[in-house]
């Protein structure tokens, strides 16, 4: 891909939009950074780009620049129907997101996880999987590493794991990855998608230029991932925690097991794993399934995932105050997260306070009613949703409100009793209090840690 001298406009100056734009411009492209919001709203990191070759633009974009743009590089937070994505599809220019343009310039293989849940913990683990096994590994995408980034640092020897949301995967082409994970798909993001088949459709695009070559692995317990084994090139692996396969990996009683090739072998037990909860089992079996078809040996898998801790976020645990256990669970934004946290802690806590709300997503909290009623004593609401999510719970579990995480985290607490545990779930972006779901857990915990300092 020739970027001499091409004009380019990236949409999104956040750190996607930031990488691509100094990626752009070290090879030679005009680039026009943009983002709606006013410049003094803009990172440091993005400000400061400005030069010859890189322009800053904010609010609306003039139409005689739209004229002149060659390329568009769409961050994934900014819709692909925006009407310079659209305007510019139209004439000679193309549309790509960044995860596009990161493919066309990665030396090796590719690995390409999706889901609507456990995405970034099942990255994570592939990556150490790989990395202890003695394979060239890197890992970027949603996880927080600007894909981008990892062009240079790639090699032909190389295995990029990448972590990808649907809206990353809306603005492919031609990428393709040698092995495509898909953990889940779940009802989310329905205030950016018309349908679930939509939002369905963006996740199954990750399958759409894979070959025979390829590798697909499916969580053959989810009945869309299921349903898409029927029409892909690749050869399909199958994982399950609720049914023995004829072929592929599977949970039985608290073994993992691998039945492949006609040969069965036990791939570690639910007793060796520090992760709590089914569906870190469905993770680990996803990532033993990826390792095994990178070659990856089982012993060094084995002894990996036995010493493998919850990543940041992801019902970590935080501390215990007067028997009290809290749990942090900040990247559960969707109803479906909140109900596999929920699910794991159920099989081994007293009572659960849950902490729940902040910026819906139009999908309906009523999953998570016979969990409430049987396991949560008391819901502590916060945010822009508690209104409808109170009005949707308020007849399974007593509902108080908490004006700020320290006060939830507080009345949480003086709810609790010995044995019980405190949980952060909140099953909604965070983005009307925090300005992402890393500092509302990070608020979380240093609210916690500020409790059990006066207690």
């Amino acid at each position: 891909m020739d970027l001499e001298g091409k004009k380019t406009l990236i949409l999104g100056a956040g750190e996607s939009g930031v990488a691509a734009a100094k990626f752009l411009a070290g090879r030679g492209a005009v680039v026009a950074l943009h983002d709606k919001k006013p410049l003094e709203d803009w990172t440091e990191k993005a400000r400061s780009l400005k030069t010859e070759k890189i322009g800053l633009l904010e609010g609306q974009i003039p139409s005689w620049l739209l004229d002149q743009i060659d390329l568009v590089v769409v961050s994934p937070g900014v819709p692909t129907n925006s009407v310079p994505a659209r305007y510019v599809g139209r004439k000679d220019g193309e549309v790509i997101g960044e995860v596009e343009l990161a493919y066309r310039f990665l030396k090796g293989r590719v690995i390409g996880i999706t889901g609507s849940n456990g995405k970034t913990t099942t990255t994570t683990l592939i990556g150490e999987l790989l990395k202890n096994a003695g394979i060239v590994t890197q890992i970027g995408g949603n996880i927080g590493t600007a894909l981008i980034t990892l062009a240079e640092t790639s090699g032909e020897e190389t295995w990029t794991v990448c972590e990808l949301s649907s809206f990353q995967l809306e603005t492919i082409r031609d990428f393709r990855p040698n092995i495509a994970v898909a953990l889940n798909v779940t009802p989310n993001h329905l205030d950016r998608y018309n349908f679930f088949s939509d939002y369905a459709a963006a996740k199954h695009r990750l399958f759409l230029n894979q070959t025979a070559d390829d590798t697909a692995i499916l969580n053959f317990d989810d009945e869309t991932t299921r349903s898409w084994a029927e029409n892909l090139k690749a050869k399909v692996i199958f994982f399950s925690v609720r049914k023995e396969l004829d072929s592929g990996l599977f949970l039985r009683g608290r073994d993992l097991i691998c039945r492949l090739d006609g040969a069965e072998k036990v791939l570690t037990t639910r007793d060796e794993m520090t992760l709590r909860g089914l569906h870190n089992v469905e993770n680990i079996l996803a990532s033993f399934a990826t390792g095994i078809a990178c070659g990856a040996s089982l012993e060094s898998m084995r002894e990996t995932v036995r010493n493998f801790k919850a990543v940041e976020h992801r019902l970590e645990y935080v501390a215990e105050i007067e028997g009290v256990k809290f749990y942090n669970d900040s990247k559960a934004t969707s109803v479906d997260a909140t109900l596999k946290a929920l699910e794991a802690l159920a099989e081994e806590t007293g009572k659960i306070n849950l902490i729940l709300g902040g910026r819906g997503k139009n999908a309906p909290y009523e999953p998570l009613a016979r969990l409430i009623k049987s396991n949560v004593r008391k819901l502590v609401l916060i945010g822009e949703d508690a209104d409808n999510i109170e009005s949707q719970l308020k007849e399974f579990a007593e509902i108080v409100r908490a004006g700020s995480m320290p006060d939830a985290v507080l009345k949480s607490f003086q709810s609790a009793e010995s044995g019980d545990s405190v949980l952060l779930a909140p099953g909604c972006a965070s983005f009307d209090m925090f300005r992402s779901f890393e500092e509302r857990g990070v608020v979380f915990k240093n609210a916690v840690e500020d409790l059990e300092s006066r207690v």
